[in-house]
């Protein structure tokens, strides 16, 4: 049977697919609060929670491991300000994958969209709806860890409840990421007072892990064990680009993206030294590389009987983050769709509430198939592999905008020495840790991004099979009652 042989659905596909151009558009919801609250939604989840017993295990001291979170701050910072510019100089929604497709053309940029929605942004959602599941199901099994099946089935819930939210109303996850901000922020906050409180009852305290005499007492010195703690300290800086993949709904980009940037940096580097600071004065080295959620150990050992409490904030914490991860990452899906690199269907938004519907659903898919072999250390590894490498093509097209054009009108610069520090800070990230100690692993991980040349060939290039992909998609388009979307500049 013909999917639109019923008189009604082909009454119901003509008013979708012939709307007029510029009828259906995702509209432009945020100001600089919405944007303050996307990035630091996004960056304070399951990071500062989960990182920090990583970071100290590679860095292989306290004193390293706090430059390295420093170092970490100031690089998401120089990152966050060179990508405001081209943000500002290019302002369409899309991320890394719009750069390069604008500066470099449609062959790179593909390689990015793959990448992208099939592994980086699903791998990295996965990773924080573990984190999730670790900390919700903490207080239930205080002496042990919690049983894989259980964290696999939490965190699968999880992922589907911030699809579902981000598919009913962007007004609702913009509202839903200002709450949970200030819960963020405050349980954060509640980790350094009761450092504070720990120093000034025993002053002592300091006079272990912090002492500068012995502070970089074991520090690793080796490139891949130094890659391995920046990697974990930049992934809980992860998110100071989303505000990129989202800025067609931004309103005045020009004025919002590099302000909600600054902001946010600025308060979330200084929030995370003082936590980590507040976990050395609490906890032991030994302590904090053996936690499996290391708010819960600081909580059980700082709050007593209400230690659960960190188990609960950390959970809602990292569920923000994933929301966040879930609005900015369904709008590269959509992008990518919108410029003909993937299946049509993903670049249609809701007749009715204006969210790009199918892209979320299909980013979802994605990531509960991750979910099943997944764990968190390597999730972190692979895609902040992954990650740099696409980062630094798109500095290195910041750059060539910078030197061969620069007649742009560009509403917000930084200094050209910030994104050439960037990207040196990308490449050494990117070989880091295939140099010193090279893994079979990554080499899997670069094969998988190249073997994209199997499906641009045939389907993006030649564009193959568009008949049998035609009548899935008008099904979907019925079903789902999406339209095509116009661009928002």
């Amino acid at each position: 049977m013909d999917w639109i042989s019923s008189t009604r659905n082909k009454n119901r596909y003509l008013a979708m697919a012939d709307m007029k151009p510029g009828t259906l558009k995702l509209k432009r919801e945020m100001g600089v609060i919405g944007g303050v609250a996307l990035i630091a939604g996004t960056i304070i989840g399951s990071g500062i929670f989960m990182s920090p017993q990583f970071v100290l295990a590679n860095a292989g001291s306290p004193g390293a491991s706090l430059v390295i979170w420093a170092l970490s701050g100031l690089i998401s910072l120089c990152g966050a300000l060179s990508y405001a510019e081209i943000g500002t100089l290019i302002p369409e929604s899309g991320g890394d994958f719009i750069y390069i497709l604008r500066i470099c053309g449609p062959f790179p940029a593909f390689f990015t969209a793959y990448n992208y929605v099939l592994l980086a942004r699903t791998t990295s959602n996965t990773a924080v709806s573990i984190s999730i599941a670790q900390y919700a199901l903490a207080p239930f099994y205080a002496d042990c860890h919690p049983p894989q099946l259980m964290v696999k089935c939490a965190a699968a819930a999880a992922l589907l409840v911030a699809s579902i939210l981000n598919s009913l109303s962007v007004r609702l996850v913009i509202r839903i990421q200002v709450v949970f901000l200030v819960a963020k922020v405050g349980s954060l906050l509640v980790i350094v007072i009761g450092g504070l409180v720990a120093v000034i009852q025993d002053s002592s305290v300091l006079e272990g892990n912090l002492k500068v005499e012995n502070a970089f007492e074991g520090t690793q010195y080796s490139v891949s064990a130094l890659g391995m703690a920046f990697y974990h300290g930049l992934w809980s800086f992860a998110g100071w680009y989303n505000l990129n993949y989202v800025i067609e709904e931004l309103k005045k980009p020009e004025v919002n993206l590099p302000r909600a940037v600054l902001i946010t940096m600025s308060m979330v580097t200084v929030l995370y030294l003082l936590v980590n600071v507040s976990y050395f004065v609490v906890l032991t080295p030994r302590e904090l590389i053996t936690s499996s959620a290391v708010a819960v150990t600081w909580g059980n050992k700082v709050l007593g009987d209400w230690g659960w409490i960190m188990s609960v904030a950390a959970a809602l914490s990292a569920f923000g983050s994933l929301n966040a991860s879930f609005f900015s990452g369904g709008r590269v899906c959509f992008v990518a769709a919108r410029e003909g690199h993937m299946p049509d269907i993903l670049a249609m938004a809701h007749v009715h509430r204006l969210t790009p519907s199918p892209a979320l659903i299909f980013t979802t898919i994605i990531s509960l198939v991750v979910l099943i072999p997944g764990d968190f250390e390597s999730i972190v590894n692979f895609i902040s592999f992954t990650a740099w490498f696409f980062r630094g093509i798109t500095l290195s097209g910041l750059l060539y905008l910078k030197i061969k054009k620069p007649e742009l009108h560009r509403p917000y610069k930084v200094p050209i020495v910030i994104p050439i520090l960037i990207l040196i800070a990308s490449v050494g990230l990117v070989l880091a840790p295939i140099v010193d100690s090279p893994q079979i692993e990554y080499l899997y991980v670069t094969l998988f991004i190249f073997s994209g040349v199997l499906v641009y060939v045939p389907f993006i290039h030649y564009k193959l099979c568009p008949g049998l992909l035609k009548k899935v998609t008008i099904f979907l388009q019925l079903f789902l009652e999406v339209a095509p979307a116009e661009k928002n500049l």
